[in-house]
């Protein structure tokens, strides 16, 4: 009977214990709690949200943009200047470090005729394998040359490739750029022929109002599918004007698929 109370009497105590040590473990986590919530209200909030470039505008009115990659070739550069004269046309033009420093003279006729001319960065590289600084450079460098040369301040910027991630976006835009893509790609780069490039361009499902156009200056075929790429942009309606012109440069957000959208007003109130 004895050893039935010792034993009854070691069961409580132990109960005991454990309801005690419960406890505290409970206290201490509760109060805990509040602690590590301030400290993780105190960081700053980590965004996963992927950054994208302008592909495209969201527009009503029925504009599109012709844009131009001058990297390496350049004799047909004055053709295509050429041709937008002719056509009334204002274009885009993105230039490599490289090409402004080798074609001086074309940069400022590009300049002359009110194109835009975009950054196409220093030397062509892989953006996104960059360094903040790097990124910079990269741009900075090819600006201060076009500024030289026209007094022109460049704030549209193509990534080499389409390369591009999240520190690409924000760096570049610290530093006073709009990233721009393309919706609607010529594929001239692929020289399959003028009758290729018009039906990319005029039959592509991407080409609708805001459309962004990808071209080349050096392309072998551009220049001859140019003239029937702009009539057939006009046939469907469309106003051709430099992405200067087509782009928000503020109060607007960027959706999934990269369309530049301009944020409602607020009402005002009565």
């Amino acid at each position: 009977m004895s050893n039935n109370s010792e034993y009854l009497s070691m069961t409580k105590r132990s109960i005991s214990w454990l309801f005690f040590i419960a406890l505290a473990i409970g206290v201490t986590y509760y109060f805990q709690g509040f602690s590590y919530k301030d400290t993780f209200d105190s960081l700053p909030v980590s965004s996963t949200a992927k950054e994208l470039p302008i592909y495209c505008v969201d527009t009503a009115k029925p504009q599109v943009s012709i844009s131009f990659d001058a990297a390496w070739g350049n004799d047909d550069t004055q053709k295509i200047l050429d041709i937008l004269k002719e056509n009334n046309i204002k274009a885009s033009f993105f230039m490599t470090g490289g090409w402004v420093k080798q074609y001086p003279n074309d940069v400022k006729a590009i300049y002359e005729q009110g194109h835009d001319l975009g950054n196409h960065s220093a030397n062509h590289k892989n953006m996104s394998s960059l360094s903040n600084e790097e990124i910079c450079n990269e741009l900075n460098t090819v600006t201060e040359n076009v500024k030289n040369l026209t007094s022109y301040q460049m704030n549209l910027f193509r990534p080499p490739y389409g390369d591009y991630d999240n520190h690409v976006i924000v760096k570049a835009k610290e530093c006073g750029y709009f990233t721009i893509q393309w919706s609607v790609d010529s594929l001239d780069w692929k020289n399959y022929g003028v009758d290729a490039i018009v039906n990319e361009v005029l039959n592509n499902k991407s080409l609708k109002p805001g459309a962004i156009i990808l071209m080349h200056n050096s392309a072998k075929y551009t220049i001859q599918a140019l003239p029937k790429v702009i009539e057939g942009l006009k046939e469907k309606g469309y106003e051709i004007v430099p992405v200067s012109q087509l782009i928000y440069t503020d109060n607007y957000h960027i959706d999934s698929e990269g369309k530049q959208i301009k944020n409602e007003q607020p009402a005002s109130s009565q």
